[in-house]
């Protein structure tokens, strides 16, 4: 399958998250117009070296599933802090990020 994987930045904070948004922007573009023409259907996120993080990294995770969705995939984070899934789920947006695996028939 042609799907793909890019990585977290080590620190995401208020203060850098837009430069990080700019460039993972493009690097997340390029890679789904990779993973489209290769039929692929998520890209997928290393968040493994993700260690200084605030509320802002959710922002970036959610903008880079909208841009996703735009191009037809679906964003998947691996290697998730325990830490930042506890975050996203104090926020209410877990299931946004982290998804049930959906029954098979």
């Amino acid at each position: 399958m042609g799907d793909s994987l890019i990585r977290l930045p080590a620190s995401v904070l208020l203060a850098n998250v837009a430069s990080v948004w700019a460039d993972w922007q493009r690097s997340l573009s390029a890679e789904a117009a990779g993973v489209t023409a290769q039929a692929g259907r998520e890209l997928q996120v290393n968040a493994a070296e993700l260690s200084e993080f605030d509320s802002s990294v959710l922002s970036l995770l959610l903008s880079g599933a909208r841009l996703c969705a735009e191009h037809g995939l679906r964003l998947r984070v691996q290697g998730a802090p325990d830490k930042l899934r506890e975050l996203a789920k104090l926020y209410g947006i877990d299931e946004l990020l982290w998804p049930a695996p959906q029954p098979t028939a």
